[in-house]
């Protein structure tokens, strides 16, 4: 078979499309095209997210190259995936999760206990802001926007002192080695979904959605769906300090989830877990991150939610 492969055109969102082609290349002997196309998170490279005034803004004109056959698959970092998913369209596939930690890259190698007091650290990312501050209240947080290599770049010219970044994305880009720390998530909760990587369809396309879904990991799609359950319930996004990370545990799925208010100083954090028969329903990822979402609420974060605009 063959077929277009559509792609946000920075050199991870590259990175991920020729991984998923090389997979359906190897697996199925499938012959696909790669296909850019400039979202609307990308025409505002410097803009914040949350100004850019509509969601999805990594994924809109992926969707709609969808619709008018320029592409007949579309690959996604899963964290910029809007909970609310438009019928028209189908994922079949989440492949396997790579580490789904932040990491820290610093100018001088120090770790984040190690910055001096008044450190400028460089992220746009309101979860990262808010959890850093609750940990670290004398950093200086500094908005930071751009793919990979611009915030590198801008580290290395010393407008930071140290930057947060996903650590699966210097992974997969080889920059391993840049980085300094790879952050715990007893101080760091990640974003929901950050690591995963999920294939789109169109609902009526029954070929590609059945071949595709064959490309699934069963434990991470578990994890995803249980933490997208919670930022649902939560009605957050990528721009809502929620922190969120699912995962086995030996014979338990656990799963930890954070609300935090913009200066830190409100953090609430719960765990909840299941066994692994539990976990043979389908349904109990999705009501695992409901229930966690629920009680974060009645813990104090609805008021939080509030004061970032989310009426709950």
């Amino acid at each position: 078979m063959t077929g277009r492969i559509g792609t946000r055109g920075s050199r991870l969102a590259l990175w991920q499309a020729n991984h998923v082609r090389q997979l359906l290349e190897d697996r199925f002997g499938w012959k696909m095209e790669i296909v850019v196309v400039k979202t609307s998170g990308d025409q505002f490279p410097e803009a914040a997210v949350g100004n850019l005034g509509t969601k999805g803004v990594f994924i809109k004109e992926l969707e709609e190259a969808l619709l008018d056959g320029r592409a007949d698959i579309a690959v996604h970092s899963m964290k910029d995936v809007p909970t609310e998913l438009d019928s028209r369209f189908s994922f079949p596939a989440v492949l396997r999760r790579e580490d789904p930690r932040d990491c820290l890259v610093s100018r001088s190698g120090a770790r984040l206990d190690e910055l001096p007091s008044g450190a400028r650290v460089g992220t746009s990312s309101v979860r990262r802001q808010a959890q850093l501050r609750h940990y670290r209240p004398d950093l200086t947080l500094v908005p930071l926007r751009g793919n990979v290599d611009t915030r590198l770049a801008k580290l290395e010219g010393g407008d930071f002192d140290a930057i947060v970044v996903a650590k699966a994305g210097l992974d997969r880009l080889d920059f391993s080695s840049r980085i300094t720390e790879a952050i715990d998530p007893a101080i760091l909760l990640p974003a929901v979904a950050q690591g995963a990587i999920g294939l789109e369809t169109r609902a009526g396309d029954p070929a590609f959605c059945k071949t595709v879904s064959a490309l699934t990991d069963i434990d991470t799609r578990s994890a995803v769906n249980a933490e997208r359950a919670l930022l649902a319930e939560l009605e957050g996004g990528c721009q809502v300090p929620v922190g969120a990370l699912a995962r086995w545990e030996e014979s338990r799925f656990v799963m930890d989830a954070c609300v935090a208010s913009p200066d830190g100083k409100e953090y609430v954090r719960l765990s909840a877990e299941a066994g692994e028969e539990e976990m043979k329903d389908k349904r109990t990822p999705l009501t695992l991150g409901r229930e966690l979402a629920g009680r974060l609420l009645d813990s104090g974060a609805a008021r939080i939610l509030r004061i970032v605009g989310r009426d709950r």
